[in-house]
């Protein structure tokens, strides 16, 4: 018998390809794993919350793993489990579950903030996106409310991805100003690969005055994603919260 755990951590995306093992790149499931199977002296594989791309950061991150040793002494484990991960990876809390919760599944919605630094930061290059370009924020506002109206967000999706559907449920989208930084949280039941950074990148557009309000609606209906902007780099996104059902929730509180 094993005993499922869940386990809350953060880490800074500069130094991997996303979350997801794949071949001949570093991930930070692969990182997640090693540790773990060290420290356990057991072979342990991880499933994450959901995925995040090369270069994306998660300053709140939830996996679950199962474990032949159910008597882990879940207090000291995050400082143990610790000393065995890179400085750029971080476990906050590890606690027991029951064997049908799902990190990835149970998942209601997940919550994603781009960082954009209006002045030059030396601090700040990796984990913002410098752009010094005036923006009309209003404007951008109004376009992103337009997000509430539809559901299929195919062109701000990556193209020839494995999805069934390219519909999502947005219950968020909006930018705020802190200091020199400007922020762009977004609220979702799930998201497209490159979606968040496509919707900045076009948002953006609409910012320079070079894309309407208008137009931004024409994109999104024209689901294509050739005529919706650039995607923005991958240094300013970072995934910052995941919400689950109730009985789920507690174990965070």
């Amino acid at each position: 018998m094993t005993q499922r755990f869940f386990l809350q951590l953060s880490y800074k995306g500069t130094n991997y390809h996303g979350w997801q093992v794949q071949p001949n790149a570093l991930s930070v499931q692969e990182v997640m794993e090693k540790a773990l199977s060290t420290l356990l002296r057991e072979n342990v594989s991880v499933v994450g919350a959901g995925r995040t791309d090369t270069g994306v950061h998660a300053s709140f991150f939830v996996l679950h793993f199962d474990a032949a040793n159910s008597k882990i002494d879940v207090q000291n484990f995050p400082y143990k489990l610790n000393r065995f991960l890179p400085k750029d990876v971080a476990v906050q809390r590890v606690w027991r579950v029951k064997k049908d919760v799902h990190a990835r599944f149970d998942a209601l919605s997940r919550t994603y903030k781009y960082y954009i630094s209006t002045t030059k930061d030396p601090f700040a290059t990796e984990t913002t996106y410098h752009f010094s370009p005036k923006l009309d924020v209003l404007k951008m506002n109004k376009a992103a409310k337009l997000l509430f109206d539809y559901t299929d967000f195919t062109s701000f999706s990556r193209l020839h991805t494995d999805v069934k559907t390219n519909n999502c449920k947005i219950y968020q989208a909006g930018w705020t100003s802190e200091g020199t930084q400007l922020v762009f949280t977004i609220k979702a039941d799930r998201f497209l690969r490159n979606m968040v950074r496509a919707i900045v990148g076009t948002l953006l557009e609409v910012g320079k005055g070079k894309l309407s309000v208008d137009g931004f609606k024409n994109v999104i209906e024209a689901e294509d994603r050739g005529i919706a902007g650039a995607s923005a780099p991958a240094e300013g996104l970072f995934l910052v919260g995941i919400d689950y059902p109730e009985e789920i929730q507690r174990y965070f509180e």
